[in-house]
């Protein structure tokens, strides 16, 4: 089992400490063998975490500036909102962060849902059926943007007359889709994802989603196999220990492979965390398989 540290809770205070306590978080991930890290796609603070007027970074310049901070470790978006850049111009980021980081970048992407973010920052903010075919729009286009396919693209949301993008990634970026829902999410990830991420935790829920999404390979012809299944796990990992344990050993007869853990709300010392994750819990989690 291996795991990814998810950073979502900015110190506030003094904008000069951000940059730096980031940087040294993925330094610490790294070092500690963490295989991924992961920032949210977020403008405003999430209401499940802080308040909406906390600090928080723009995600994909934090992590082009990560690439040059770190050497191994895996960077993503977890995940993209859809909704908030032109498929073609997010393919050329992402395309971007792959070769800064030397193909290290994996590509997270999911249907958006803060509205409040949204309306905040005069974003449009579709119908659920319509970012759902957003999202479906932009997996194909950014398929088609990582391969030798530089021609047009008609979609019912999307028209992209060329789909040039020079340089291509070093290595095609990973697709890892975020989400539960089982009509619409599963699909999409039984359909193009190579990594699938979910937020249900509680065990008997997961095996649930894990059974959907095979029944939605079924039609396809797709391995459920083949797509790596991952879990955000973000109960305090030091407060039961042995019990945190013996819930990632539940995960992992299901075929999960990499939970995601982040500094917890509130805590004044996002490396220290990040730190002992590598201390106590990673050489855990390797034993467990």
């Amino acid at each position: 089992m291996e795991l990814g540290v998810h950073f979502i809770d900015f110190l506030p205070g003094d904008p000069a400490r951000l940059g730096p306590t980031l940087a040294a978080a993925a330094k610490a991930a790294e070092q500690a063998g963490a295989a991924m890290f992961t920032l949210a796609d977020h403008f405003f603070q999430m209401d499940s975490v802080g308040r909406a007027e906390d600090p928080f970074l723009e995600g994909y310049t934090s992590l082009g500036f990560l690439a040059g901070q770190t050497e191994k470790i895996t960077l993503a978006m977890l995940v993209s909102g859809v909704t908030y850049r032109y498929p073609g111009l997010l393919a050329k980021t992402v395309a971007t962060l792959d070769v800064l980081s030397q193909g290290r970048s994996l590509f997270g992407i999911g249907a958006a849902w803060y509205e409040r973010e949204h309306l905040g920052l005069g974003v449009p903010y579709p119908s659920v059926r319509e970012r759902f075919e957003m999202l479906e729009e932009t997996l194909q286009i950014c398929r088609q943007m990582w391969s030798n396919n530089n021609g047009p693209y008609q979609g019912k949301h999307y028209q992209l007359a060329e789909t040039i993008c020079e340089p291509q990634p070093i290595r095609r970026p990973p697709i890892l889709i975020g989400g539960s829902g089982e009509k619409k999410t599963l699909r999409l990830v039984a359909q193009y994802a190579d990594v699938w991420n979910t937020t249900v935790s509680e065990v008997d829920e997961l095996t649930h989603k894990i059974e959907v999404l095979t029944q939605h390979c079924q039609p396809i012809g797709r391995d459920p196999a083949t797509i790596r299944k991952t879990v955000g796990l973000f109960a305090d990992p030091f407060g039961d220990p042995a019990g945190y344990l013996k819930t990632i050993e539940r995960y992992a007869q299901l075929g999960v492979s990499l939970i995601n853990v982040g500094p917890l709300r509130g805590n004044p010392d996002p490396v220290g965390f990040v730190r002992r994750l590598g201390d106590e819990l990673i050489p855990r989690l390797a034993e467990i398989g």
